[in-house]
């Protein structure tokens, strides 16, 4: 049987009880909007966004006069209590950001916790996500995935931060700004494995939508040969790992992070302890590590 669809002016998708309605919107193609996201955009009483002037021009393309309000990075607590206000008084609010899943690497994620915490329902509308749109196109098997969102600023905190995530055991995976891919992209090529492969994902449902998978080695020069290829918004995934003979992904994440606090010998001791691994193993891939650092 297939799921039931209901008319896009149907109002029957809202509880009567006052809620939070998280609901994603398309990241460029308008097609992706989902029935039942244009039923509550439709039938709350009051819509949170993240740019009005942005936000309203989606409405527009749909027929919806729902009235918009402000939530976003720089008066997301002030306009929580808004949203709290509003459910007290018996509104139903629906909140969505300028594309994709609210409070994903976006705002709403603080919102939404006051709203939780004030005792009121918070109802998922899902549909389109960067992250996983990229994902399932990418190619890449590793079984697992860590999304990690936006990476630092700077240079030294971000390649830190992958230090970090070196041996996570599965896809990578991260937003970036055009302003910002340059130097990111060759910060991963300097930092994780050359062996590994990067997918770059950017402009996803666009006009000038590329998905390109290549070894992480050559991404810097691949976005260097065409000026294009560094404008729109970026998802890069990059491959799990590279197994270490003996050790596991786990094993070496955890060693890892133990060395940036510990001296070599007892951090592998206490790396075997958690992880089961060969302390010897451990304390070898240890020294492997200090002399690279």
């Amino acid at each position: 049987m297939l799921p039931h669809t209901s008319d896009p002016s149907d109002t029957s998708a809202l509880s009567m009880t006052p809620s939070l309605y998280v609901v994603a919107t398309p990241l460029g193609n308008l097609q992706d909007m989902g029935l039942r996201a244009l039923a509550v955009l439709r039938g709350v009483e009051v819509i949170a966004c993240e740019d009005t002037r942005h936000s309203q021009r989606l409405l527009d393309a749909f027929g919806i006069t729902t009235r918009l309000v402000a939530l976003h990075e720089h008066n997301e607590q002030a306009a929580a209590g808004l949203v709290i206000r509003m459910l007290e008084e018996g509104k139903r609010v629906a909140l969505i950001t300028d594309a994709g899943t609210p409070a994903v690497s976006d705002p709403g994620a603080r919102a939404v916790a006051r709203v939780q915490e004030a005792g009121f329902p918070v109802v998922p509308v899902p549909g389109a996500c960067a992250a996983v749109a990229a994902l399932s196109a990418s190619g890449l098997a590793d079984g697992h995935f860590h999304f990690h969102g936006f990476l630092p600023t700077k240079s030294a905190a971000r390649r830190a931060a992958l230090e970090a995530l070196k041996g996570v055991p599965g896809t990578l995976v991260f937003y970036e700004a055009p302003h910002r891919i340059v130097e990111t992209l060759d910060d991963l090529a300097a930092t994780l494995e050359s062996t590994r492969q990067i997918v770059v994902a950017r402009e996803l449902t666009k006009m000038f939508e590329q998905i390109v998978r290549m070894p992480l080695a050559e991404a810097p020069a691949w976005l260097a040969a065409d000026a294009n290829r560094a404008r729109g918004e970026f998802v890069l995934l990059v491959s799990a790992a590279p197994a270490t003979e003996g050790l596991s992904p786990e094993a070496e994440r955890v060693l890892g992070l133990l060395l940036a606090e510990l001296p070599v010998k007892q951090a592998a001791k206490l790396a075997a302890a958690i992880t089961g691994a060969s302390k010897n193993a451990l304390y070898e891939r240890a020294l492997e590590m200090k002399s690279q650092a």
